[in-house]
C-alpha cells in the first residue's frame, strides 16, 4: 500500500559543499640562545632582525644619523650640532668672521664718514661764508690781500713772486663744502692777462681740532670763477700758496682777484 501522503519525502535544496579546514602542522626551529634580546618580551633574535620574532615588537629604535659636516652647521646658528660634527671648528670661524667684519668697520669707518657727509653737502644748495680776516705773506703796493674778499672782481691781490701765501680766518668753525677762485687781475678777459697768474694753489685748511688737511687746486688759465668742492668739517682758517705761474715777465706779479667760501647750511 502507498505511505501515507504526510510521510512521503518532500523536495529540499541542495546543500553548499563545505571547504576542509587547513591542518596547522608544527614547524620545528632552532630557538637560538644567543641574540638581541626583544625589549618587550626577552626573547633572543637573530642580529639582522628588526622585529622580534616571537612577538613582533621593534628591537632597536632607528639607525642614529650621521654627523653632519662642519660646514654645514654654520647656518642657521640655532641647528644643533651633534658629537664630532665640527664643533671647534664652527666656533672658530664664527670668531674669525665677527673680528673680520669688526676691524672692517674700523677700517671702512673713514669712508664711510666721507660718503654720508658728501651726501648730505649734496642735498642743499651752499651758503656763501665771508672770512672776518685775510692776511698775505707779501704784497704789491695797492694790492692788499683783502682784495679777494671784497666782493669786486676788478680788484686784486698782487703777489710779487711765487710762494707767496694768503691766509682766511673765519669767526666760527663750518663745514668748508665749496670754494670758488676767480683767477688773474681780473674776470674781464681784457683785464685777466695784463698781470700774471697762478696756475696751482696748495690749500691748507685747519680744523677746530688742530688738524690740517692738505688739497690741491689746479686752475685753469681763463678768466671767471672755477669751483672746487671741498668737503673739510670744522674749517677755522685756510691757507693758500701760490705756485705754477704764468704769464709773469719782467714787470709784473701774480694777481688773484677774488676767492669766495661756501659752508652747508
Amino acid at each position: 500500500s502507498a505511505p501515507p501522503e504526510s510521510e512521503a519525502p518532500r523536495p529540499v535544496k541542495p546543500a553548499k559543499a563545505v571547504a576542509p579546514r587547513p591542518t596547522v602542522r608544527p614547524v620545528t626551529t632552532d630557538d637560538p640562545t644567543t641574540g638581541i634580546p626583544c625589549p618587550a618580551c626577552r626573547a633572543p633574535n637573530p642580529p639582522h632582525r628588526r622585529f622580534c620574532r616571537r612577538c613582533a615588537a621593534p628591537l632597536a629604535s632607528a639607525a642614529a644619523q650621521a654627523p653632519l659636516p662642519w660646514w654645514r652647521t654654520l647656518w642657521p646658528l640655532r641647528r644643533r650640532s651633534r658629537a664630532s660634527s665640527g664643533r671647534l671648528v664652527r666656533l672658530f670661524v664664527i670668531l674669525t668672521v665677527v673680528a673680520a667684519l669688526c676691524v672692517g668697520g674700523y677700517l671702512l669707518l673713514p669712508v664711510a664718514r666721507h660718503v654720508f657727509e658728501d651726501t648730505r653737502d649734496k642735498l642743499k644748495k651752499p651758503k656763501a661764508v665771508t672770512p672776518t680776516r685775510a692776511s698775505a705773506s707779501a704784497e704789491v703796493a695797492g694790492h692788499p690781500a683783502g682784495n679777494t674778499t671784497d666782493e669786486l672782481r676788478n680788484r686784486y691781490w698782487g703777489a710779487p713772486s711765487p710762494g707767496a701765501t694768503v691766509t682766511y680766518t673765519f669767526a666760527k668753525p663750518f663745514r668748508l663744502v665749496e670754494l670758488m677762485v676767480t683767477n688773474g687781475a681780473s674776470a674781464s678777459r681784457k683785464e685777466y692777462t695784463r698781470q700774471g697768474r697762478a696756475l696751482r694753489m696748495d690749500m691748507e685748511v685747519v680744523a677746530k681740532d688742530g688738524q690740517i688737511t692738505h688739497k690741491r687746486l689746479d686752475l685753469a688759465d681763463k678768466p671767471g670763477p672755477q669751483t672746487f668742492h671741498v668737503g673739510v668739517s670744522n674749517a677755522t682758517s685756510i691757507r693758500l700758496t701760490l705756485a705754477s705761474p704764468a704769464g709773469l715777465t719782467a714787470g709784473r706779479h701774480l694777481a688773484l682777484a677774488e676767492v669766495e667760501f661756501f659752508r652747508r647750511p
